[in-house]
């Protein structure tokens, strides 16, 4: 197909928020997708959240890497310092789960102001 050939589009997507952000909107949740941007995070943000009863607890989440301990518990640190995750220590474990406020927060981001160009796709 040849670019004269190619169908005019209106909009080329639709736009993911409403308004743009506020340099302090920027500012706040920049450091959150930051924390997730590193491939062992994401997947252990992913393994927490799908784990059941909503938590998990460290040692189920060192054996699905091949990673030391220490660099499981940096990654965790990290999540936990964002906010992506809480923790709570029970004996010789800890026990991480989701922030439902902050993954909200974040949604609200990538979540389409419209879906009428997906209707219309």
């Amino acid at each position: 197909m040849s670019k004269q050939e190619l169908p005019i589009v209106d909009v080329c997507c639709a736009p993911l928020a409403c308004e743009p952000l506020s340099e302090s909107e920027a500012a706040e949740l920049a450091p959150l997708f930051k924390a997730i941007a590193d491939p062992v995070r994401l997947r252990l943000l992913s393994l927490i959240a799908c784990h059941e009863g909503g938590e998990a607890c460290v040692c189920d989440l060192t054996t699905a890497f091949d990673l030391t301990p220490p660099t499981i518990s940096h990654h965790l640190k990290v999540l936990r310092q964002a906010g992506l995750i809480e923790s709570e220590r029970r004996g010789t474990w800890v026990y991480y789960w989701i922030n439902p406020a902050v993954l909200a927060r974040m949604s609200t981001l990538l979540t389409p102001a419209s879906t009428a160009f997906a209707e219309t796709a």
